[in-house]
């Protein structure tokens, strides 16, 4: 779990609901549009760390029917049923884990001799059902391609207790799960980790490893200026938080963004 890209997915997924609420009033069917933007984010250095950093990062969404492209998830498509039941797939691209501190991705001088994470193109596939306009399940498993590190699973419950043409505030809920290889890439320490970083040999066993939890509201202050802020609180179980690269077993972050829709 990479605590920087979850707020940066909320970021997308709060945007997205200002300008579909702005365009439900105009048009059964939005037309192609592109958003553009920027967010400040105020995290953990990675997952487990005691140290916070301040990231800027752009915010970039375009989107032509079921077909669209996002700074966060990647490239992809979502199809939508009249029941509420949906389905996406994407092809996107993660920034894995430096072992020096990094202004750009995860990372932290804490790290030294753990090695870095290479970076991966990966796939992910989500489905879930829309049960009400303000109540929504799903669960999503992402996959590496070009390397192997593990498949990453996401359950989560998005209530919006309040959405109007101006203001959407919504709480996502998410249970966080990894297979025994994800689980050892991000939180196991192998002996030549041990021996050139100091830290206590650790076999992380796969399975739920923590929860995330935020609060996001945005607020479209114009048909094409929008603005989110988000509160973000990430808490690691014993299979994450006993390894010994993990000095603390839970984390806060908080983003605001601002984008231009057109």
């Amino acid at each position: 779990m990479i605590t920087g890209k979850i707020t940066l997915h909320m970021v997308c997924f709060s945007l997205g609901l200002s300008a579909a609420a702005v365009r439900a009033d105009d048009s059964a069917t939005p037309p192609p549009s592109v958003t553009l933007g920027i967010a400040g984010i105020n995290a953990p250095r990675y997952s487990g760390a005691d140290k916070q950093h301040w990231q800027l990062t752009p915010v970039i969404q375009a989107r032509d029917g079921a077909f669209f492209l996002d700074s966060q998830k990647g490239i992809g498509y979502d199809l939508q049923a009249d029941n509420g039941l949906y389905l996406e797939h994407t092809l996107g691209y993660g920034l894995g884990r430096s072992d020096r501190n990094s202004s750009w991705r995860d990372g932290d001088d804490r790290l030294r001799g753990m090695g870095k994470i290479d970076a991966t193109v990966n796939t992910a596939l989500a489905v879930g059902w829309s049960v009400t306009p303000w109540f929504v399940l799903e669960g999503k498993a992402t996959l590496p391609l070009s390397d192997s590190q593990g498949v990453q699973y996401r359950t989560s419950v998005t209530l919006i207790p309040w959405q109007t043409s101006d203001d959407t505030v919504a709480l996502q809920v998410a249970g966080l799960f990894g297979d025994g290889r994800y689980m050892n890439t991000w939180y196991g320490v192998n002996r030549e980790q041990s021996a050139r970083s100091g830290f206590e040999r650790y076999d992380a066993a796969g399975g739920f490893y923590g929860t995330d939890t935020s609060l996001t509201w945005s607020h479209q202050f114009t048909p094409a200026w929008a603005a989110s802020v988000i509160g973000d609180y990430t808490w690691l179980d014993k299979h994450a938080s006993d390894s010994p690269i993990v000095a603390r077993h839970n984390g806060a972050s908080a983003t605001l963004a601002l984008s231009y829709t057109f």
